[in-house]
């Protein structure tokens, strides 16, 4: 669990979400896809970092909101880098 690892960072978040024996369960699959695809294709394991999956995951959760804005009808834009936000409250 203090690993800085993809696979970790997976665990966690599904622990948070299904709790830990359903994400253990996962974990253990997410694991056997990986050997299995090893052993068929002969590739190496490619090892990616914990901020690797934030990024991933954040694109991801990304995508999802502008997916789910464009259903209600709203059009959503990202501001550029070197503009602040601007926050209004009702």
């Amino acid at each position: 669990m203090r690993s800085k690892s993809y696979l970790v960072a997976s665990l966690r978040r599904q622990r948070s979400r299904l709790g830990a024996p359903k994400a253990i369960t996962a974990l253990a699959h997410k694991l056997a896809r990986i050997l299995y695809n090893l052993m068929r294709y002969g590739v190496e394991y490619m090892q990616k970092t914990e901020a690797e999956y934030a990024d991933q995951e954040r694109a991801r959760q990304e995508k999802s909101f502008h997916r789910r804005a464009k259903e209600l009808g709203y059009e959503v834009h990202r501001p550029p880098a070197n503009e602040e936000p601007i926050l209004a409250m009702a």
